[in-house]
């Protein structure tokens, strides 16, 4: 059971031990890289860690729209039809004599090159004080493992919600649970995680999954995690069921909700999903909402 829930939880997609020929689905190897920015006072960067490529079978994306609906989204977008490619994300955040990370990636086992993307912006594994966890599906707190199995950052302490943490021991490998029960440390939801980072509670897509919402001298970027997977299908139609979310109707709510609110107030956005480096503005468009890539 443990093993087939992580499976899901990585989209749907059983990931192989090497890297699948350009027209396959699945986890897709990236050259490292690192984008930094500032917000406020904060030294940030968004680090590059894979991508995948997800069927646009009806599995996944618009589960109650179907096919048709949600090939013609993406001709609309001018992008291919038969597929979602999504960016595999994490951010760094420099706050206080702290180096956050904010989620892991997938992991060297399954072509996550966070460590290689970390070293773009001199940041050793050893030197991260902290890694925040939005939710502990496998493209998010995979990394936390280095390929042999060992503590990917030795000197951090993981963090992520009560609930996550009882989810992720009910449905997660074992071995992992195994090597980082000794290092986590939980929190409710709204509760302030460092300084300039607060959680925020993204109820839906798995019983603890959180964003966290960095702030300087008047600036906020929220990380959003899980709320929206696509950059084009999730925005254009939030209304459209995920077939990821453990509650999907709390999900669709969570998102449709949080996607207002950012268009109304523009803040800023990291996704670890959308086209790297993920951070931008959500823009009402239509019904739904709109995509504009850039930094602060």
């Amino acid at each position: 059971m443990r093993q087939t829930i992580w499976t899901l939880a990585l989209v749907g997609v059983a990931f192989a031990t090497s890297a699948p020929a350009e027209d396959a689905f699945g986890p897709v190897s990236v050259r490292a890289a690192a984008h930094p920015f500032q917000l406020g006072a904060l030294k940030l960067a968004a680090l590059h860690d894979a991508q995948y490529v997800v069927p646009n079978d009806g599995k996944t994306f618009g589960l109650d729209a179907g096919i048709p609906a949600a090939t013609e989204a993406l001709r609309a977008a001018g992008a291919p039809t038969d597929r979602v490619t999504l960016s595999v994300n994490a951010l760094l955040v420099r706050t206080g004599k702290r180096i956050v990370l904010i989620d892991s990636g997938l992991g060297a086992k399954d072509h996550g090159n966070l460590k290689g993307s970390l070293a773009e912006v001199g940041v050793s594994p050893k030197a991260v004080t902290d890694v925040l966890i939005t939710h502990s599906h496998g493209d998010h707190i995979g990394g936390v493992l280095d390929a042999d199995g060992h503590l990917a950052f030795p000197k951090a302490t993981i963090r992520m919600a009560r609930a996550e943490w009882a989810f992720v021991q009910k449905t997660g490998p074992a071995e992992l649970v195994k090597a980082i029960s000794g290092h986590v440390k939980t929190f409710e939801p709204g509760a302030k995680i460092a300084p300039g980072i607060t959680s925020v509670d993204l109820g839906g897509h798995t019983p603890g999954h959180v964003g966290y919402e960095v702030s300087s001298k008047g600036e906020r970027l929220l990380a959003i995690g899980d709320l929206a997977h696509s950059s084009i299908l999730s925005l254009s139609h939030p209304e459209w069921l995920m077939a990821f979310d453990t509650d999907q109707a709390l999900g669709k709510k969570t998102r449709q909700a949080t996607l207002t609110r950012l268009a109304s107030d523009h803040e800023w956005v990291f996704s670890p999903h959308f086209p790297y480096p993920g951070v931008g503005h959500v823009e009402a468009a239509g019904s739904g909402f709109a995509w504009k890539a850039g930094v602060p």
